[in-house]
């Protein structure tokens, strides 16, 4: 006997996008004969990210040739973009939500926002002008600041920049390591995370509770 099982097109993506996940944390999953021993075997492995279960991961040997400083210079990439999409997060879901500033109430969320913004006319454009201009000024500011006399980054990613401390100063090693690990696993996740939420806006599926879709009054 064959039995037939309808499933709606949202129901029938979250169990793809399960048994992707799935399927990845299999494909990614440590072999039990032991690392291959190759160029890049040990390289990184006491860096920063280099977690359990994969340890360092670079199953392409994208690093295999690479210096501690090329390195460095991917592990601050990642932590900034991690950085950028856990704002990402936090906004996104803060619009859907319904919190808007005074007189953008009638603006939508998601990526409805900026062809609403647009059509606003001069406001709504000076709002997009500012956005560029903001994202500009962050791109600018956070970074090392290595032109100035005794301004050293104490590892990739600190923009403090001799400025800026809440306390890191007074922190033990162990503590400073676990905040950074701490900060680089949210970043990844805020990556995937908005990723996720920005392709099934535009598949028109739903994610969030309630079944609320961004953009769509």
């Amino acid at each position: 006997t064959i039995i037939s099982i309808k499933l709606s097109y949202p129901t029938m993506m979250k169990i793809a996008a399960l048994l992707a996940l799935v399927g990845s944390a299999a494909a990614f999953a440590p072999a039990q004969q032991g690392r291959v021993n190759t160029a890049v075997a040990g390289k990184f492995d006491g860096e920063l990210g280099a977690q359990a279960p994969l340890g360092f991961f670079d199953p392409l040997g994208l690093l295999a040739d690479e210096s501690q400083e090329q390195f460095d210079r991917l592990r601050e990439v990642e932590i900034k973009h991690g950085r950028v999409a856990m704002l990402a997060v936090a906004g996104y879901l803060t619009t859907a939500a319904g919190f808007r500033f005074p007189g953008c109430e009638d603006i939508p969320d998601g990526f409805a926002s900026f062809p609403a913004l647009y059509a606003q006319g001069a406001d709504g454009q000076n709002v997009l002008a500012q956005m560029v201009a903001f994202f500009a000024v962050a791109e600018i500011v956070n970074r090392e600041a290595s032109w100035a006399e005794g301004v050293k980054a104490e590892f990739p990613g600190d923009y403090r920049n001799g400025a800026i401390d809440y306390g890191w100063d007074k922190l033990s090693d162990e503590e400073k390591l676990k905040k950074r690990a701490i900060e680089l696993n949210n970043g990844r996740a805020a990556q995937m995370g908005i990723l996720g939420l920005m392709v099934h806006e535009q598949l028109g599926v739903s994610i969030l509770p309630g079944n609320y879709l961004p953009g769509v009054h």
